[in-house]
């Protein structure tokens, strides 16, 4: 069937500059480069192009540019270009959209309009240089109140403890499974947790042999396919993650291709090679806070009541209620997922219209634990649509102990969020279960730009707490007379629960 939409973008290639190396054949996984014998030249499909830059990165003379394809329907707000050329895609497939990544909609990036406190005259701030500023960071269980007792005129704490996890950062990375990204990013992630003193998370698909090295920095999660999990595993884990729902696809369950399920992921995610891993959108265990409190507390009996429990969830319109029932649950800790979160393949029709911004669910969810006095039972962690250390402050002060970050590890690494990830065909070696590809991730290499990132990013935070006069990331956490409105509503400032900028 002849295809009636036209291509996104437009490859433009420097003739005079070009040397004919052929150069980008070999970088281009989409195969959008070719050499034309017969003209002596290099051309291209513009129609497969999907702007990943990587041939104009690599390009030894600097001959290629991808411009976005200047072409377009006629203008009208409602029926717009994206809207039309989906229209015409699954007329031709007769198929679902797929995307990767988060949402990329402009209207539900709420960080913007939020402005951090500074101290002045009768607050003075603190120069981190010179004093110390703590953003070591506790997930887990906390006391309401500790009990200490003298023992041979030493004082002892008599208060048993829960099992915390230790972050030198409030950073972790997100879980992105084996298989949806190569097993270099896995090694790199891993590498760079140990040395940032903070935890990586394996998602759903299980652990790769080679990682359990890094058991005292990993972070397991059980979906609803109960890939890859069996006691070994668990105990592998710092801490384990129960994954009830993602923020880039709300209600729906996880799907690996078949084609993607080799030798190595199907040992690890214990299905047949070559089948399809499907994870059922519930889990077949879990109807009600009591199913799950079952699950939490099984999970703490396999593993000694050793380790920590999460339970991740995306951030949907009941969300407050939804985390006070895991409160209750015996879980330690409570991940949320915003609807800006990444992912590897979704329905680009649920990444777009489910879900609610982090930002908002952070808000409700902490007010609520407070008002119910239950907020010392769990931690909060915020994900999706983390993008810089400001981010992470924001969501601190709104009422998270720490965040998860993936698409800005993965855009350390080289990614250029071209949202082709369900392809396999990453041409940055990121996503992609495929060995060749795989090959141009280097481990060493992406670890140390991750590990720049996070030192960065540490710095910045320090640098926002001296500014506000606060010497402890722990007197930030929830403290929302730090953050002021800007361009927001009277409901949203409401929901968020601070005051417009000026007031």
């Amino acid at each position: 069937m002849k295809t009636y939409h036209l291509p996104e973008y437009i490859v433009k290639r420097n003739v005079k500059r070009c040397n004919k190396c052929k150069l980008c054949i070999e970088q281009c996984t989409y195969g959008v480069h070719y050499y034309d014998e017969k003209e002596d030249c290099l051309l291209s499909r513009d129609e497969d192009c999907v702007n990943c830059q990587r041939c104009v990165v690599f390009c030894p003379k600097h001959a290629i540019i991808i411009k976005k394809n200047p072409l377009s329907y006629r203008k009208n707000y409602h029926w717009t270009n994206e809207a039309i050329t989906t229209v015409k895609k699954q007329a031709e497939t007769g198929s679902a959209i797929l995307t990767g990544m988060g949402c990329d909609k402009p209207n539900l990036t709420y960080w913007d309009k939020l402005l951090l406190n500074a101290s002045q005259v009768t607050n003075p701030s603190i120069d981190p240089l010179r004093e110390p500023i703590e953003i070591r960071t506790y997930l887990g269980k906390k006391s309401k109140q500790v009990e200490l007792a003298l023992n041979g005129g030493e004082v002892v704490l008599e208060t048993r403890l829960a099992p915390q996890l230790c972050l030198e950062t409030p950073i972790m990375f997100a879980a992105m499974s084996y298989g949806a990204v190569s097993l270099n990013v896995h090694e790199a992630l891993a590498r760079a947790a140990v040395e940032c003193g903070t935890y990586f998370n394996c998602g759903e698909g299980g652990l790769h042999p080679s990682l359990y090295r890094y058991e005292g920095h990993l972070i397991v999660q059980v979906a609803s396919g109960r890939f890859g999990v069996h006691p070994e595993y668990l105990n592998a884990g710092a801490a384990i993650e129960i994954k009830i729902g993602q923020g880039a696809k709300p209600g729906i369950g996880g799907h690996l291709p078949g084609e993607k399920v080799g030798e190595e992921i199907a040992k690890m995610r214990m299905i047949p090679v070559g089948t399809d891993a499907l994870s059922p959108a519930p889990h077949h265990d879990i109807y009600s806070i009591e199913d799950l409190k079952q699950l939490v507390y099984a999970l703490k009996e396999a593993t000694g009541y050793a380790k920590p429990v999460a339970v991740k969830i995306a951030a949907v319109h009941n969300v407050a209620a939804i985390a006070s029932g895991i409160a209750r649950s015996g879980a330690d800790i409570i991940v949320i997922d915003g609807v800006r979160g990444a992912t590897g393949a979704a329905p680009k029709v649920i990444r777009d219209n489910i879900g609610i911004p982090i930002e908002f669910a952070l808000a409700v969810v902490d007010e609520r634990l407070r008002n119910e006095g239950v907020r010392n039972e769990v931690s909060i962690v915020a994900s999706g649509s983390i993008r810089s250390s400001a981010d992470v402050v924001k969501a601190i002060a709104l009422g998270a102990d720490a965040v998860y970050i993936g698409t800005a590890a993965l855009v350390a690494m080289g990614c250029t969020l071209c949202q082709r990830c369900y392809t396999g065909k990453c041409p940055w070696g990121i996503a992609t279960a495929d060995h060749e590809i795989s090959k141009r991730l280097n481990p060493e290499d992406a670890s140390r730009r991750l590990i720049n990132l996070l030192n960065a990013w540490s710095i910045e935070i320090k640098e926002m707490l001296g500014g506000m006069g606060i010497n402890s990331i722990e007197s930030l956490r929830g403290n929302r007379e730090q953050l002021r409105g800007i361009g927001l509503s009277e409901s949203e400032l409401k929901i968020l629960n601070i005051k417009p900028a000026g007031e």
